[in-house]
């Protein structure tokens, strides 16, 4: 259970390997990490608690908020009247299909 919920039923995931980053921890793990967020998440859909949605969110990185140098997964139960909002801090960007294209790219080309 997360010590500072931000609704009542917010859960972390974190698994036992240490790893500061996503890209640091063994594949199967990364899965098992996934695959147990959805278990709990399960749960707590068919436990009385509040959830009509959720949010599950990882920072990696403390340039993406991480504070605990632990990789670890937030579930956070979401309904209606919670008071919550995301908000990237920013618009999102329009690029052109060429620019997503040449992006892309770059991605795949990382991938081989």
């Amino acid at each position: 259970m997360d010590l500072n919920p931000l609704n009542p039923g917010h859960v972390l995931v974190v698994p036992r390997e240490p790893a500061e980053r996503l890209t640091s921890l063994k594949s199967e793990t990364a899965s098992h990490l996934f695959a147990v967020a959805q278990m709990v998440l399960r749960a707590i859909e068919r436990s009385d608690l509040q959830c009509e949605g959720a949010n599950i969110f990882l920072s990696d990185g403390e340039i993406a908020g991480q504070e605990v140098p632990h990789i670890h997964l937030h579930i956070v139960p979401r309904f209606d009247s919670d008071g919550m909002k995301l908000s990237f801090g920013k618009p999102f960007r329009k690029e052109s299909r060429d620019e997503l294209n040449r992006l892309a790219a770059k991605i795949s080309a990382a991938l081989k």
